[in-house]
This record gives C-alpha cells, structure tokens and sequence, in this order.
C-alpha cells in the first residue's frame, strides 16, 4: 500500500511529520509528500525544506516528494533533498516530454508539429479505448480539451528569455515561431477546439465546453 499525503489541511500548520510514522506503523510501503497544505493549493511554492525534514522521519520507510517540477534541474534539487524518488503531475501535464529532459538532462526545444504529433498519439489512444464512433470521438475530445488547457502554458525554449520556465509564473501572450505554435499557446476555449478539430474533425453544432481545472496556479 502506497499513501499520498499534503503538509497539512491549513497553510501553516504542517502536520505530516506526526501522521507518517503511523502510515509506516500500519503497513504502508512508501509515501508521497505534496509540499502543500489543502488550504494553500497552487497560490505558493512547494515547501521542499519541510519535505527533507520529513524524509528523516520516514525511514526506512521510502518517501517520495512531489511539487513545482517542471524541468531537469527541478528535479535535481528534489532529489538532493533526500527523497527516495519524486512525483510530477503538473509538470507532465502542461509539459509530457519533461521525463525526456530528466532522463537526458537537456531542455529540449520541441517543434509544434511533434507537439502535435503527441495530440495525434493520445486521440489515437482515445479512440482505441472509447471507439471510432460518435460517442467515442466526443469523450477522446473532452478529455483532449481538459488536457489542452494545460498545455497551453507551455512556453517554446527557444522564446524563453531565461531557462527555466517556473511552474507558478503566468505565461505571458506570444506570438509563436509558426501558427500552429501560436495557436497552441492560446488560453482561448474556442482556440482548443480548433486543435481537436485538426485531430477528430468538426464538432456538433450544439457543442460547448467549459474547462473543469481552473484552480489558482499562479502566484
């Protein structure tokens, strides 16, 4: 059994140092800590010093920490807290290749069309699971579109006037190296459903979206 826990319920009280000597007595084989407490979400940096601290009180017992990594050296000085391993949700969800750049420790500077490639590799994979038919296009779309409105705070490498891209700073509007790369940086609802429609053709005349993840993630 694996446990994934926050700091704590309110911003400054942390609280995950007294549970997880308990989740190790009761059988749990490994623990994530998110450096945030539930009251806090996305408004502030993850805590990376109350991960170390708690990774001293986790042994034996390995403790994974997860939080604000969004490229190569993140991920080093996660793994230079102490931590067994790390976990990436945001990160891989605004930017998928990132296990690319940990592994070969490089900002890869990728193309509009491979980003687009990948799009074409997850319908496929919709597709596959849900099928060709109507039904089955519609749900691969709703879930490329919630997936869309990560991606697009995807800013390019080679348009970054400093490396790296903070997880917390608000994309500013740019005009891409081509239109396709400009299109996919837009925050405009109508703008994904353009690059679905690239994918899995037009939608329904009735159709509307409305995005489920517009938590605060920016400070």
């Amino acid at each position: 059994m694996t446990v994934k826990i926050r700091t704590g319920v309110q911003e400054k009280t942390n609280l995950a140092h007294k549970l997880i000597p308990n989740l190790r007595e009761w059988g749990a084989s490994l623990v994530t800590l998110h450096g945030r407490s539930r009251e806090q979400r996305y408004t502030k940096m993850a805590d990376w010093e109350y991960i170390a601290e708690c990774v001293k009180v986790a042994s034996p017992m390995p403790l994974f920490g997860n939080g604000d990594i969004f490229s190569f050296e993140d991920a080093n000085r996660a793994m230079a807290s102490g931590v067994s391993g790390i976990m990436i949700a945001r990160g891989a969800l605004i930017k998928p290749w990132i296990f690319t750049e940990i592994k070969e420790q490089r900002h890869w500077d990728i193309s509009s069309r491979e980003r687009l490639d990948i799009l074409q590799d997850y319908t496929n994979y919709g597709l596959e699971h849900w099928g060709s038919d109507t039904q089955g296009v519609e749900k691969t779309r709703k879930f490329l579109l919630e997936w869309l409105s990560f991606l697009c705070r995807y800013i390019p490498v080679g348009l970054l006037e400093r490396l790296p891209q903070r997880i917390n700073e608000r994309p500013p509007y740019y005009l891409g190296r081509d239109p396709l790369e400009t299109l996919m940086a837009s925050q405009n609802v109508d703008d994904w459903v353009k690059i679905s429609e690239m994918l899995l053709g037009r939608v329904p005349a009735d159709f509307s979206f409305l995005p489920k993840h517009k938590a605060n993630s920016y400070k």
